[in-house]
């Protein structure tokens, strides 16, 4: 089994991305870790083969913990899970030695492929290592493992929607027992309003969410969801 380190900020986001893993052949959650302190604690307590790794971080970037990590001599392989696109920070994670980069917000399927590509990089390593074989043909085998298939779009999912986020609006609409707005959701999810309506609008259309209205003493009445018990 390969053990996995979930780090971000976000209690719902990392337990989202703890399922994820969790759905995957040959990969289980060691632990969660919600800062870089508390990532580089469970790091350096060991048995951790691989860490899931947002960049916005309360205390440091995920960057610079795998900055401390390499300093500190810890080889543990870096998959990036972030928000974060822009060229610099992913040209300085590649710089440390990421393994992926995984831009947020992104399909199960996404990251099952990074993660099968990581699954198939160990393997050829313990395999070519296992026989001691060097030369070109050898290295290219090692690098080719990580190349990831192209990943269709997550199907009953409209376009511009993602898995991570559907989930995310479904468990705070679950959690709460009563009809929230968009606005509510959006304060909960920490999305913008217009994206909150975007997806409850489709959830609803679904099937999976129960729209009412709330009637005020003026203006339009205000749409509220509520989570349909299967």
């Amino acid at each position: 089994m390969i053990d996995v380190l979930v780090v971000d900020d976000d209690f719902r986001v990392a337990e989202i991305n703890a399922k994820y893993v969790g759905k995957v052949p040959g990969f289980r959650v060691a632990a969660r870790a919600h800062s870089a302190a508390q990532a580089l604690a469970t790091v350096e307590r060991g048995g951790i083969d691989l860490v899931l790794l947002d960049h916005y971080l309360p205390d440091r970037t995920g960057l610079h913990l795998v900055h401390r990590m390499r300093e500190q001599g810890h080889g543990t392989d870096v998959i990036m899970i972030t928000a974060a696109s822009d060229v610099t920070t992913v040209q300085a994670a590649m710089r440390l030695g990421a393994l992926h980069y995984l831009v947020k917000p992104f399909t199960f399927a996404a990251l099952r492929a990074r993660l099968d590509s990581y699954a198939a990089l160990r393997r050829t390593v313990d395999r070519v290592g296992g026989h001691g074989l060097t030369g070109q043909e050898q290295v290219d085998r090692i690098f080719g493992a990580l190349r990831t298939a192209a990943v269709p779009p997550s199907p009953g999912l409209p376009s511009g929607h993602s898995e991570p986020t559907t989930d995310l609006i479904c468990a705070v609409l679950h959690r709460a027992g009563h009809p929230l707005s968009a606005h509510e959701v959006a304060a909960k999810t920490g999305l913008s309003r217009s994206t909150a309506q975007r997806y409850l609008r489709h959830l609803e259309q679904a099937g999976r969410l129960r729209l009412s209205l709330k009637y005020g003493d003026t203006g339009r009445p205000e749409h509220r969801y509520a989570w349909v018990t299967p």
